[in-house]
């Protein structure tokens, strides 16, 4: 049944025909307004997905060999544009010390200088 009630879509506004319950003229009109409405959400999560694969790389790259631990001075990670704020997760291990990790890589802030790296195996 037709209905006699002329709705407009909500993303090209065109007069529509059909169902009385219909909102796009059509999937492409669908799918761009979906996709519009999200596009601000989309660009932050990228943005942060950058930077946590960023800082990843950064505290792999400062893991020598295939040694589990490393430590390396707080300066030296800033001036490889790590960014300090932003993490994945936290551990806390028995003795209460909090490493703050960067996906499989976590770091322990020893004192005000230094910064204990740390490769976490996953399995």
């Amino acid at each position: 049944m037709e209905s006699t009630n002329k709705k407009t879509c909500l993303n090209c506004n065109d007069m529509m025909r059909g169902r009385t319950d219909k909102k796009f003229c059509d999937d492409h009109c669908r799918n761009e307004y979906h996709n519009r409405s999200k596009a601000g959400l989309h660009q932050l999560v990228r943005k942060l997905n950058a930077i946590l694969y960023r800082n990843r790389q950064i505290l792999e790259a400062m893991m020598e060999s295939e040694d589990e631990l490393q430590r390396v001075t707080r300066e030296r990670l800033l001036q490889e544009g790590f960014q300090f704020r932003y993490l994945t997760h936290e551990y806390r291990n028995s003795r209460g010390a909090v490493y703050r990790c960067c996906y499989d890589y976590g770091y322990l802030e020893l004192d005000a200088r230094w910064i204990l790296l740390v490769r976490i195996s996953v399995s």
